[in-house]
């Protein structure tokens, strides 16, 4: 098969010295060759090194990786009790089925091993060298950039410093007096993870946060818990792939299936927080815990959390919740804004990340704008995938993405067919560049931000789905993830401004022949059925 980089010294479709248009000696349909560079080979990546294997002909693919292995997420974040909160079997590709899930919620250590399984990789190394490609996909991840938290006198600290995204494998907190900084999902975590262990344990939250039973409770172990698999089961799902995929689209749906409830107003959005309200109440049963945890805000503002055992772990008696604001590190501890100085052995830090979307790297685009400098007021994404004035770039779960939505990696498989849809479109028919139109940015930015005037999340809390504040603008699909995998279907190719490989933008028709008719494929296909060149097209 040709390729328009082979073709004449003018180029396809150019008009040479004399004026003559000349025609690509090609079928149309033919895929020129292309270079494709993902970074970050977490389940982004590996998602996309499947999918352009696939499905795209002709590609040039390469993966960076900061680290030593694949699996992102799941390589870095090590700390006791890390685990995912979503379903395992739902967690997991739709090209790679495991019906091996040691439990309902599995580790991070499994997940990692589970995406090295599904991997390739080849022998690897650290230098500075410059590269080009067609396409840049950046599958960094938007929670990647971990960070200390803005507290005086963090490095005066005498005993064990630790943050939950960057865990020390060699430290020992047995029979220490810990502090974790911190109640999001690592920090529930951690902390009932290592409470067996340690002589006194303090928690350090500054604000409430809704804690669920579970995720999908119907499904899960006694009173919303984890619970493990049976051989047994284990052979059964994987015997009868109809049942597995019935029991994943059960869970699926429970998961997904409730999008009305994240509406502000809404009677199931009243009725899930007086249930959870209810919940909480029973299980920690101490007034002061309980003025201090559950929140006035709606459910869902702050991404609610299973925190299995967290709750139950507040109760013991020799952990401590203490809300007061930290003022400094002290050498011997942490002290509060009531002038307490509370020692410490060792303090884990599950304070979170660089919630900007901007990546550690600098990513210049048209006119040297940089995307720091596009986003130095808010992050803005084209359906959370692609960036105005970045052409030929892509993002996973940018800004605007459907970040608490369940699973990540339906929504990847379905924004990377979306992507992969686009490059397919330029590879073959012609085209050197193409970008979201601002107006379309502009649009889709206005009708998310009307939106999310009547959903919980654009009510106040602090949410790093407003970029870590309490009144910024939701950086979330506005809609349910069902509608989002809707949107990804067919792609609004209008939105989108196209620069013309060659001259004439009807150079890709080629040599009057389709690549139907030279590759052997069937080239009456038209003739099938009635319903041929439909798919899709009709609901």
């Amino acid at each position: 098969m040709g390729s328009f980089d082979s073709l004449p010294p003018h180029g396809p479709g150019e008009f040479a010295s004399d004026g003559v248009y000349s025609i690509p000696n090609v079928p149309m349909g033919t895929a020129r060759h292309l270079k494709i560079i993902c970074i970050g080979a977490g389940a982004s990546g590996i998602n996309l090194a499947f999918q352009v294997r696939e499905h795209m002909r002709n590609i040039d693919f390469v993966i960076y990786e900061k680290n030593d292995d694949v699996g992102g997420t799941w390589y870095e974040n090590r700390y006791p009790g890390c685990a995912c909160d979503i379903p395992a079997h739902n967690y997991q590709f739709s090209w790679a089925e495991n019906p091996n899930w040691s439990e309902f919620y599995a580790t991070s250590t499994e997940i990692c091993e589970y995406l090295t399984a599904t991997s390739h990789k080849d022998e690897t190394s650290q230098r500075v060298f410059a590269e080009s490609c067609h396409f840049l996909f950046n599958g960094g991840g938007y929670l990647n950039n971990w960070k200390w938290p803005s507290i005086n006198g963090l490095e005066t600290f005498k005993g064990d410093l630790v943050h939950t995204a960057h865990w020390t494998e060699d430290i020992d907190l047995c029979d220490k007096r810990v502090g974790v900084i911190g109640n999001g999902s690592s920090g529930m975590q951690v902390l009932a993870a290592i409470h067996p262990d340690v002589k006194s344990l303090v928690s350090f939250s500054r604000s409430p946060t809704w804690v669920t039973p579970t995720f999908a409770s119907e499904f899960a172990g006694k009173d919303g818990g984890n619970f493990q698999y049976s051989e047994k089961q284990k052979r059964e799902l994987a015997q009868d792939l109809k049942a597995f995929l019935k029991y994943r689209k059960a869970l699926e749906k429970a998961m997904t299936g409730n999008f009305e409830g994240n509406l502000k107003d809404s009677e199931m959005q009243r009725k899930t927080k007086e249930e959870l309200t209810e919940h909480m109440k029973s299980v920690l049963k101490d007034d002061t815990l309980i003025q201090s945890l559950v929140p006035e805000f709606g459910v869902g503002c702050r991404r609610p959390t299973p925190g299995l055992g967290y709750l139950e772990t507040l109760t013991k008696p020799n952990v401590r919740l203490v809300t007061d604001n930290i003022t400094e590190i002290v050498p011997q501890g942490i002290k509060t804004a009531t002038g307490e100085v509370i020692e410490m052995d060792a303090i884990v830090c599950a304070t979170g990340f660089d919630y900007s979307w901007i990546p550690k790297f600098p990513i210049m685009g048209r006119n040297y704008r940089s995307l720091g400098e596009l986003w130095e007021k808010r992050p803005t994404a084209y359906l959370g995938l692609a960036v105005n004035e970045l052409p030929n770039y892509f993002v996973f779960l940018g800004p605007s993405s459907p970040l608490s939505h369940g699973s990540a990696l339906p929504t990847i498989e379905a924004v990377t067919k979306y992507m992969l849809r686009i490059v397919w479109k330029a590879q073959t028919e012609s085209y050197k560049a193409v970008v979201p139109s601002s107006e379309a940015v502009h649009d889709f930015v206005h009708h998310n931000d009307t939106f999310h005037q009547k959903t919980i999340w654009g009510t106040k809390c602090r949410s790093w789905l407003k970029g870590g504040t309490e009144d910024g603008k939701v950086l979330t699909h506005p809609g349910s993830r069902i509608q989002n995998i809707h949107c990804l279907l067919n792609p609004r190719y209008e939105d989108w401004v196209w620069t013309p490989l060659a001259a004439n933008r009807f150079a890709f028709m080629g040599n009057g022949m389709t690549v139907l008719e030279e590759d052997r494929r069937d080239a009456t296909w038209y003739m099938n059925d009635h319903n041929a060149g439909y798919e899709g097209i009709f609901y």
